[in-house]
């Protein structure tokens, strides 16, 4: 069956494009996935995001990471990714990877957000509504629940699979102890969990520091990394010391301008030096560095242009370090 407007390259999968397993699973997942937390809600445009999944596509890159209040506004990002994919990916449903999540603030009231199994069903439901899908590939909690039975949120994640509107069971924000407790319950019932997501990049190295990486590793799950790029803070953007008009810290909400100090500068050109002595980029050096870990499976990216996508694709071409520049690097993020 052909789309209605697009057909995919051939040879989208002799581009380069590199895929790293899953765990102990079958699943491999581009090393460059597409974030929709950005650039493809209801206020962006819509023209322009369909243009860059198609390219991805074209490009080998597979792996579509939403989640239910994506936008802005909330659900938009679904609903957008939805037209998208009645109009281009039906006849390639089986070779992409779709992920949601639930956790977040989505609708009011006491069950329209964080971990209950109302939410968490109720909301992915919606979500494939408005997606126009049957399933998800991926069905993730996407934050730890302090007030709601952990028992009570991986039971969800567990019944989604089992009811097939999920293929795979992950978590998102989770604390070490957490996550440790969340791997335990859905391997006891078959369920185990495919993979971690969270926030990773050059100046949040908690997921190492912590052990949530190795922690991911010992239970069969691997760990995807959102932020690679810290909020653009890695982009180099931000390098002459000066805020551009439009970027995400002018907006000053997840990125503060206040983040931009004396120090932070100095790191970022510190950085910047050993990125130009490699032949990359600062952002390329940035999504590098974190691919460099083959504890990680995949680095989820937020583009606003198909020439941003090709640039951060480009960081795969080269993601292994001298001892001496991870030295460098660890002294100047230290």
């Amino acid at each position: 069956m052909k789309n209605s407007d697009y057909t995919a390259n051939e040879n989208r999968y002799s581009t380069g494009m590199k895929y790293r397993r899953c765990g102990q699973s079958g699943i491999r997942l581009p090393e460059i996935s597409i974030g929709f937390w950005h650039n493809f809600g209801g206020d962006d445009d819509f023209v322009n995001g369909k243009k860059i999944l198609h390219h991805a596509f074209d490009r080998g890159i597979t792996h579509f990471d939403l989640a239910n209040n994506y936008g802005p506004p909330y659900g938009s990002a679904e609903e957008n990714f939805g037209r998208i994919m009645s109009s281009s990916f039906t006849s390639y449903r089986n070779e992409l990877f779709i992920s949601t999540k639930a956790g977040y603030n989505m609708w009011g009231g006491p069950y329209g957000e964080w971990g209950s199994r109302k939410y968490l069903l109720s909301s992915l439901e919606d979500s494939l509504k408005r997606m126009k899908l049957d399933y998800v590939d991926i069905f993730y909690s996407h934050r730890y629940d302090p007030e709601t039975p952990l028992e009570e949120s991986m039971q969800a994640l567990v019944d989604a699979v089992r009811q097939g509107k999920a293929l795979y069971a992950g978590i998102s924000n989770y604390p070490a102890k957490a996550a440790g407790k969340a791997y335990a319950y859905l391997s006891e019932r078959d369920v185990p969990c495919l993979l971690h997501q969270g926030k990773y990049n050059l100046l949040h190295r908690e997921p190492e520091t912590e052990g949530i990486l190795k922690q991911a590793t010992e239970y069969g799950t691997s760990y995807i990394a959102f932020s690679p790029l810290a909020q653009g803070l890695l982009t180099g953007k931000y390098l002459d010391g000066k805020i551009p008009e439009g970027s995400r810290m002018s907006q000053d909400f997840f990125l503060k301008k206040d983040t931009l100090t004396e120090e932070m500068l100095s790191k970022l050109k510190k950085l910047n030096t050993i990125a130009e002595a490699r032949g990359q980029s600062l952002p390329a050096m940035a999504l590098a560095w974190v691919l460099r870990n083959d504890l990680v499976s995949s680095v989820i990216v937020g583009v606003s242009s198909v020439e941003q996508l090709n640039q951060n694709i480009e960081a795969t071409r080269n993601t292994t370090f001298e001892d001496d520049e991870l030295e460098m690097i660890g002294q100047i993020i230290r």
